[in-house]
């Protein structure tokens, strides 16, 4: 099965009201997590790729390890995607390298730091566009800036997204998903006190008026990591040392998903995940050091989180509900 564009996964996902988490690779044992979840699952897949996780790898490196999974799951359906380019050329390079999607962060300036204006936001995301639909590529852009720093990207500044400018942005760029703001945060320093139900420290009502707004928009969470608490437990019974923090609960997520979002970011979790197996082996194995040791219950550890979240996002049992188009045919819809 060739790479499929975003859009079709997300378009499915539209009409079956579900979600699709979106899985950040690092390394190899990553990628086979999310794949060996997705395959038991039976789960379409988006791969994404941040620029700090291309200079950790090196992007020629990664590149090949996400076409790894493709040809290693050939009845998937799979998307490759840049998560948070922060300039033309980082997603003339991505689609150079073969992704099927590229995010364009024009809510920040290149530094990964500094909020942009709207119309700077505007300027950079069309451009992307532009260049980007003729090879039948997905587009994704952002308005409004999340709390926190991963990767070296975020203001640590939080704007929340403005309803009133979604529309217009929508049809000055013609963007195909659109990650918005309301109060999630990189990273696994999200929230000090337990959202909850009665508190709830998002602000969904951005998602609900955006989505009647613009019905057909495919929103995207970022941030999105549920930071479960039992992971933070294992880490500091074992060696750790990190402070209390709550991230974003999977009830919180499920409304979402049900006001319109389709992707949710996922990555702090799966770190979490690697580090309690990790910690936990080598205190009960000092003797070890044989990385395939203890890689091998971290990447189990990693699959186990994302399993969870196929599941509980809606997405697994999807995967062969469509034909899978290419590139090529989404390069026609795009000409259209």
């Amino acid at each position: 099965m060739p790479l499929v564009p975003m859009k079709q996964i997300l378009d499915e996902a539209k009409k079956g009201n579900y979600g699709v988490p979106h899985f950040n690779v690092n390394n190899m044992e990553q990628a086979q997590a999310i794949m060996r979840a997705a395959e038991e699952v039976k789960s379409p897949v988006i791969l994404a790729a941040s620029r700090g996780a291309l200079k950790y790898s090196d992007l020629i490196f990664l590149r090949n390890i996400m076409l790894a999974c493709v040809e290693k799951y050939p009845k998937l359906p799979i998307a490759l995607h840049l998560d948070h380019g922060n300039s033309l050329e980082s997603v003339k390079t991505a689609i150079s390298l073969g992704f099927t999607s590229v995010m364009i962060d024009g809510s920040l300036k290149e530094d990964g730091k500094t909020p942009t204006t709207f119309e700077e936001n505007v300027k950079v995301t069309k451009s992307c566009v532009d260049y980007a639909h003729p090879f039948g590529v997905t587009v994704e852009g952002e308005l409004g800036t999340l709390g926190g720093i991963e990767d070296g990207v975020g203001s640590g500044k939080v704007q929340l997204t403005d309803p009133n400018q979604v529309e217009k942005f929508l049809k000055l760029t013609g963007v195909d998903a659109l990650a918005v703001a309301i109060g999630t945060s990189h990273g696994a320093y999200k929230f000090k006190i337990k959202p909850d139900p009665d508190k709830n420290l998002l602000a969904m009502d951005i998602i609900r008026e955006i989505h009647k707004r613009c019905p057909n928009l495919h929103m995207v969470m970022h941030g999105s990591s549920s930071v479960p608490q039992e992971l933070l437990a294992e880490i500091n019974k074992y060696g750790g040392k990190i402070p209390p923090t709550y991230g974003v609960p999977l009830w919180a997520i499920k409304e979402g998903i049900a006001a319109g979002v389709r992707k949710i970011n996922v990555d702090t979790d799966l770190r979490l995940a690697v580090t309690a197996a990790v910690r936990k082996f080598l205190y009960e194995n000092p003797e070890a050091f044989d990385p395939r040791e203890y890689l091998t219950p971290a990447r189990d550890a990693m699959q186990k989180i994302i399993k969870e979240r196929f599941v509980e996002f809606g997405s697994a049992g999807h995967a062969y509900d469509y034909t899978p188009i290419t590139l090529e045919q989404a390069k026609k819809f795009y000409k259209k």
